[in-house]
């Protein structure tokens, strides 16, 4: 496994298409994964710190963990098949650890609810086939437009026509 860092959510150009960025804590790689405006919208209100009038379903879902004194230990994205991506939550309480199967977006939006960094990891062989590797020049520019784009977005972006 190897640990991901969370970058950002972004949309891609010209399709419009949501996708949320991870990169490798310790290398280069990164990895895009589309997802749908729900998730990004929910991604980019965690990362954000926005609150919402009403709980959104990831808040409520971290709410119960937190009742239930469950913690969210990490997020593993275990595969890839066809184009889609699989993840697991490790939950973690009472003594016990539970891995459930999970879309990686909802992971990723529950893992950014929570005020210390979630442990991210992914499966090497998913890196190998969907990782991307930029070269350091081109790297710098992207991450300078893609802190840009994030200071830029709003939740409406992401919103379906």
């Amino acid at each position: 496994m190897i640990q991901m860092s969370l970058v950002g959510v972004r949309v891609e150009v010209p399709t419009n298409q949501p996708i949320v960025l991870l990169r490798e804590e310790e290398g280069q790689r990164y990895l895009p994964i589309f997802i749908g405006p729900p998730e990004a919208t929910a991604i980019v209100y965690a990362l954000q710190g926005m609150e919402t009038p009403r709980p959104m379903t990831h808040d409520l879902f971290k709410t119960v963990l937190d009742d239930l004194a469950v913690e969210l230990q990490r997020v593993v994205i275990t595969e890839l098949h066809d184009g889609t991506f699989y993840a697991e939550i490790e939950l973690g309480g009472n003594g016990e650890t539970r891995r459930i199967s999970s879309r990686p977006s909802d992971a990723l939006a529950l893992a950014a609810r929570y005020p210390m960094p979630v442990p991210i990891f992914a499966a090497e062989a998913v890196l190998d086939e969907a990782g991307i590797l930029f070269d350091q020049d081109e790297e710098e520019a992207q991450i300078e437009e893609f802190r840009e784009f994030l200071n830029e977005v709003t939740p409406e972006d992401f919103a379906a026509e």
